[in-house]
């Protein structure tokens, strides 16, 4: 099973937005906001929440995700 990394910690600071602000822009819980922001790689991700920070972003999913392990 591959690992994935969500760049939000990045995109947040593009937008000048801080991981509440994101929380509270997209609905999806801080404390999983803040855990993708942080993680560096996970195996499992709630796809409602991914694809609600990815419209926060205005950006496709495949440009919220990075593969760092296959």
């Amino acid at each position: 099973m591959g690992l994935v990394r969500l760049k939000v910690r990045e995109l947040a600071s593009e937008k000048g937005w801080t991981l509440k602000e994101v929380s509270e822009r997209s609905g999806v819980i801080y404390s999983t906001v803040r855990h993708y922001a942080r993680c560096p790689g996970v195996s499992t991700l709630d796809f409602i929440s991914l694809h609600k920070l990815a419209r926060t972003f205005d950006v496709m999913i495949e440009d919220l995700v990075e593969i760092v392990q296959e």
